[in-house]
This record gives C-alpha cells, sequence and structure tokens, in this order.
C-alpha cells in the first residue's frame, strides 16, 4: 500500500509562484509514472504534470514553460514549481502514483486572484 500526501498549495496573486509537494510513503515499486493532476469546479480532472521512473517528463500545453515537474527519489517526493500563475490555473491539484496499482493523494487547493 502506498500513501501520497500533497502540500504547498495555497493564495497567490497572478503572476506569483508556488511550489507543490507529495510525500509517497509505502512499498513503491521502481517501475512507475509519478504526475500531478488538477481539477478545477465543474471540469474533469485533467493531467498538469508527469515523470517516470527513467525522468521522462510530459506536460499539459497549458503549463509548458511555467510549471517544472520533478521529483526527489531518496525522499520519494514528487515536486511541482508553478510560475506565472494565471487566473486559469485555480484547482485542487492531485498528485498520482502508477505503478502496479493506482494511487491519488487528497489534493491540496491553488487559487489565484489580487
Amino acid at each position: 500500500q502506498v500513501q501520497l500526501v500533497e502540500s504547498g498549495g495555497g493564495l497567490v496573486q497572478p503572476g506569483g509562484s508556488l511550489r507543490l509537494a507529495c510525500a509517497a510513503s509505502g512499498n513503491i515499486l521502481p517501475v512507475n509514472l509519478f504526475g500531478w493532476y488538477r481539477q478545477a469546479p465543474g471540469k474533469q480532472r485533467e493531467l498538469v504534470a508527469a515523470i517516470s521512473g527513467v525522468n521522462n517528463v510530459d506536460y499539459a500545453d497549458s503549463v509548458k514553460g511555467r510549471f517544472t515537474i520533478s521529483k526527489d527519489k531518496d525522499k520519494n517526493t514528487l515536486y511541482l514549481q508553478l510560475n506565472s500563475l494565471k487566473p486559469q490555473d485555480p484547482a485542487v491539484y492531485y498528485c498520482r502514483l502508477a505503478d502496479q496499482y493506482e494511487y491519488w493523494g487528497q489534493g491540496t487547493q491553488v487559487t489565484v486572484s489580487s
């Protein structure tokens, strides 16, 4: 069993930055896909960024050049650096880990407002 706990969400002004973290614990297999998703009210959950076990990364077009995904393998922690936040970025951001199974965190709220 794997547990994921996100942190780092909050309120930021347009153009501001946040850094999200997702701490994973439990029996994590080495071959996995670790990613961030987001869900805004009334919308479907969507992929924001993902990183594979061999560090291949993928980003949604809407966040390319602004968000950066990274992971600390020793700490089993996934990060998402959010820069140049826009009014369309607010959502609950979820961490997902997929190996033999699929695990989700509880989510962290990101709000962008002046």
